[in-house]
């Protein structure tokens, strides 16, 4: 009796078929410990609010109504601040400064020393502390030692009554010299030489300098004194009064009348905190498995910096509050992301960013994310096909532009009610302008830092994979020169991989620009590839040993991944060099050595792998496979036999096991078989054998 197998069998086994495994990158346990780190610090990030900080701060539109309960004075803390402000800069109390006037004191015995090596030198023309007329001169040359010491102890106290009094720098010197005039009566009169000389020396001194600093005590105590003269600013309140409307933004009165009637809660709210970081935590490790589903070939690092530009994103709104506008820290990720991890991760970046942002979105409080969400979303799916540096500049400039118009139609439009929610919390134009400028600003610089993330974080760009493509680049040019029939055969290579990779919509530039790299390796020895060697010498003939031969094969693909080191290309691309060949049988050199030896490992004659791990390096196998085959078909063959002769080909890549991590499906295969058959039939044409007429001979005349 037949056997039928149950409809979920013949469902598992049809999805088996038609979605093979794919193969994915592992993460070491320092790559996964880092990375827990960073969800972590961007779930503590995004929930701190809950922890530390009130529940509702100024500026933030209001969550709730909420009406005066009882009649109050409350006490108006910004006016306090700001009158606190004023008298700061006004009233300062200035005490007398030891040190300085210590200082002064030195000085001043310093002048008075000098003064007395004028007197007691026979130079004339020596110069002295201060300038000295013909009475001053005569009456210090003939002072008795007694007159002398009396005279100096008479300016020392003159300048001590003086420091005790206080100094400051900028009065003028004449005043110096009066004051010191008044404290030294007991010398005589002004004309007195010993009167006028000692005042010289003191206004000389203590010109230009200060013994006060401002004492912080005491000023504050002075502040407080004259704030409570003055009385303390406050908010009187009646009871019924609206203190908030819900949506509206929260003045900085109305958050001290909340607080004053106890509307403010300043606990940490544990279970609330707990659901935010649990939110925040488990949308990150979200956003790591859709961009490993996305890519497989996801590295730690690519990861890593999703999340860091995630933790700055929730930094930058946590520090500068509700100044920060989403635009201009949402966007720029989501343009660097979806240049180098695909518009996919850049639009699950964009909504989680948007998703975990720290303040609540109350109604339309938050309405610029709105904004920002769609803005986003184009940049991500634009910004993953943009090609070259240009293009991004473009969207550099107009962008903004385009944003501004946005916020305007949306927040300003006319039909939008004044009292409603969106009209109350529309900007003006000068924070509109400001907003689009810094947009533009914080674009540009994304451009500038892309170059640098991608050598940091392995990031392959559009951009970098058209400058990769260039056939002038330095390993390129040598493989076009050094084995021109390898290059040749890269480039028909292009042509499959190509037209295969648009049929099932895979990466067009990371598989054109592989396949030109595919087979640098060859660069060790072109003489040894049979499509290098224009003489008819084989190198394998001669050397007769199919060991020796297997390890020249397998040695372009050795060499070619220390040429792809050398050069620095990325990964993606370096992948190429050994996927393209995976574990493939050495078919001709197994054959010849089992004509010696009936018991030689196969193993010993198969490339060292791995086998392709994406759709790409499948793709190109497939066409390096079929592209001797193609171009050896008769131009006169149908495209059913071209069809059969791919068809063969594919599979013998199937039963070996060489497709089943790259996730091509059996629909996919189809496809990629039609797609060669379309490229071999353009390449089959026939050109019109056009006559050679004679050579007329002109002869002079």
């Amino acid at each position: 009796m037949a056997r039928f197998n149950s409809l979920n069998k013949i469902w598992r086994s049809w999805l088996r078929i038609q979605s093979p495994r794919r193969w994915v990158v592992p993460w070491t346990k320092p790559y996964k410990a880092s990375l827990l780190i960073l969800c972590i610090l961007v779930a503590a990030t995004s929930s701190w609010h809950l922890l530390l900080q009130p529940n509702i701060r100024p500026g933030i539109p209001a969550p709730f109504d909420s009406i005066a309960p009882k009649n109050a004075l409350v006490e108006d803390s910004k006016a306090l601040q700001q009158r606190t402000s004023d008298l700061i800069q006004s009233t300062f109390v200035q005490v007398i400064d030891q040190k300085e006037s210590t200082q002064l004191k030195n000085r001043l015995k310093r002048q008075l020393d000098e003064l007395e090596l004028v007197a007691t030198s026979n130079d004339a023309e020596r110069i002295g502390p201060v300038n000295l007329n013909k009475n001053e001169q005569l009456w210090l040359s003939t002072r008795s030692p007694e007159t002398r010491s009396n005279w100096e102890k008479e300016i020392n106290l003159a300048a001590e009554k003086m420091l005790s009094q206080g100094l400051i720098k900028t009065l003028a010197l004449d005043q110096f010299k009066e004051s010191a005039s008044l404290q030294l009566l007991k010398l005589g009169s002004k004309e007195n030489p010993s009167r006028s000389l000692g005042s010289k020396v003191i206004a000389n001194t203590l010109h230009g300098n200060s013994n006060v600093r401002m004492d912080p005590v005491r000023s504050q105590k002075l502040i407080e004194e004259l704030i409570t003269q003055q009385g303390i600013p406050t908010i009187k309140v009646n009871r019924g009064d609206l203190i908030t409307k819900k949506g509206e933004p929260i003045s900085s009165q109305a958050f001290d009348v909340l607080d004053h009637f106890g509307l403010i809660s300043r606990t940490p709210k544990p279970i609330e905190w707990f659901k935010s970081f649990s939110e925040a935590l488990g949308s990150c490790a979200i956003l790591l498995l859709i961009m490993r589903k996305e890519k497989p070939c996801l590295q730690a690092r690519h990861g890593a910096l999703a999340l860091c530009l995630l933790l700055i994103t929730q930094i930058s709104k946590l520090w500068l509050g509700s100044a920060v506008s989403p635009l201009t820290v949402i966007v720029p990720p989501t343009l660097l992301i979806s240049q180098g991890l695909g518009s996919t991760s850049a639009l699950v970046w964009m909504a989680i960013s948007s998703l975990i942002w720290p303040v609540p979105i109350n109604e339309i409080g938050e309405g610029r994310i709105l904004v920002t969400s769609f803005v986003a979303a184009l940049v991500a799916f634009q910004g993953g096909r943009m090609r070259s540096r240009a293009q991004l500049l473009q969207m550099a400039v107009l962008l903004p532009f385009g944003a501004l118009i946005g916020e305007w139609l949306l927040l300003r439009n006319e039909i939008t009610p004044a009292n409603g929610v969106w009209g109350r919390l529309a900007p003006n134009s000068e924070e509109l302008i400001s907003e689009a400028l810094v947009l533009g600003a914080m674009l540009m610089l994304t451009i500038l830092l892309i170059p640098i993330l991608e050598s940091t974080f392995g990031l392959i760009t559009k951009a970098r994979l058209m400058e990769l493509a260039d056939h002038e680049r330095p390993l390129l040019r040598r493989l076009s020169s050094e084995a021109p029939g390898t290059f040749e055969h890269t480039l028909m290579i292009c042509g499959l991989a190509e037209e295969g990779a648009r049929t099932i919509g895979a990466d067009i530039d990371l598989i054109r620009t592989g396949a030109l790299y595919h087979d640098v390796g060859k660069l060790h020895a072109p003489e040894w590839f049979i499509e290098n060697q224009t003489d008819g010498n084989n190198p394998h003939d001669q050397v007769n040993d199919p060991y020796k031969s297997a390890d020249v094969l397998q040695a372009h693909v050795d060499e070619g991944l220390k040429l792809a080191k050398k050069h620095r290309l990325p990964r993606p691309i370096s992948d190429f060099i050994p996927e393209h060949q995976g574990t493939l049988k050495m078919g001709y050199f197994l054959h010849k050595a089992r004509e010696k030896n009936q018991s030689v490992a196969e193993t010993r004659f198969r490339y060292k792998g791995p086998i392709p791990r994406s759709r790409e390096t499948a793709i190109l196998m497939l066409a390096d496979g079929c592209e001797a085959a193609l171009r050896s078909m008769n131009t006169t063959a149908s495209d059913e036999e071209a069809c059969t002769t791919v068809r063969k080909i594919v599979e013998s890549r199937q039963r070996d096991g060489q497709l089943k991590e790259s996730s091509l499906t059996r629909a996919e295969v189809e496809l990629l078989i039609r797609a060669f058959v379309r490229v071999w039939r353009r390449m089959r044409h026939r050109r019109i054998a056009y006559p050679v007429g004679s050579v007329k001979k002109s002869y002079p005349a």
